[in-house]
């Protein structure tokens, strides 16, 4: 069973961080791109980061870029987000996601909120 599980969002005042994780599992993790998503109310989802493999390039959207860090641990199957100096327009539901080929998971994610 495939399963891609986020944790670490929170509440965090702006200009703190947060580091999400994701849990992958059912799927060989390694030959996947992963990448995080996210949501803000009345928004559509769109890109935040991604990556396909441990230490190679890594693509960000422009709006976090030189806050936000993905990276992946293949041995563990594990996916991160280091998100620093974040901002109110930050808040959103973030989502891990997987893709190789036509095969696509996403994760159920996780509340980010940034606020005083």
């Amino acid at each position: 069973q495939v399963q891609l599980v986020e944790s670490g969002g929170g509440l965090v005042q702006p200009g703190g961080s947060l580091r999400l994780s994701c849990a992958a599992s059912g799927f060989t993790f390694s030959r996947f791109t992963m990448r995080w998503y996210r949501q803000a109310p009345g928004k559509e989802r769109r890109l935040v980061a991604g990556m396909l493999l441990p230490g190679g390039r890594r693509d960000y959207a422009d709006s976090v870029k030189g806050r936000f860090t993905i990276s992946r641990d293949n041995a563990e199957n594990m996916l991160y987000l280091q998100m620093n100096n974040l901002r109110p327009e930050d808040t959103a539901v973030y989502y891990c996601y997987a893709n190789y080929g036509s095969l696509t998971y996403w994760g159920q994610g996780t509340q980010v909120t940034v606020s005083s």
